[in-house]
């Protein structure tokens, strides 16, 4: 249900997001139905300030109060996906092949739940995870969290 309701909420707000002129990167709602949290990550090649946010957020509101006739009690929050950002589909982990990632699983892959490594590619619905001297064929479905994990040089 709550899979239905995101997959929605997906569809409503992505063209409201994209004629902006942002892309959304991702959606998260938490908490009941009636009350609870419904977070937006936007993101743009140039970045996104603080007025970026407020606009997509007045829009959204707008739209979310129409089409919900004032049904749910909601807070919306929208930010920039930031430097760890979540990996919810292909697409992102074909963004970022390379670089690493932090990827917990609803159940064990090879004995473990928890991997941190370089995507290294993205099959089908998988993803290839190097992780020390061994690669991992992750599903992405199966994925409880995934999210970059940045590197700092010194």
């Amino acid at each position: 249900m709550a899979e239905r309701m995101s997959q929605r909420l997906q569809q409503l707000l992505e063209p409201v997001v994209n004629d902006l002129g942002y892309e959304l990167w991702h959606l998260e709602s938490t908490g009941a139905a009636k009350s609870g949290v419904l977070r937006l990550y936007i993101d743009s090649p140039a970045g996104i300030a603080l007025e970026d946010c407020e606009t997509v957020s007045h829009e959204v509101s707008a739209v979310l109060d129409v089409e919900d006739a004032g049904n749910s009690n909601y807070q919306l929050e929208v930010s920039s996906p930031g430097l760890d950002r979540p990996l919810a589909n292909k697409a992102h982990f074909r963004r970022f092949i390379g670089e690493r990632a932090r990827v917990n699983m609803f159940a064990p892959v090879a004995g473990q739940r928890k991997f941190r490594g370089v995507i290294l590619a993205v099959e089908g619905d998988t993803v290839d995870l190097g992780c020390d001297d061994q690669t991992y064929s992750l599903p992405i479905a199966d994925m409880a969290k995934a999210r970059l994990e940045p590197v700092f040089d010194d």
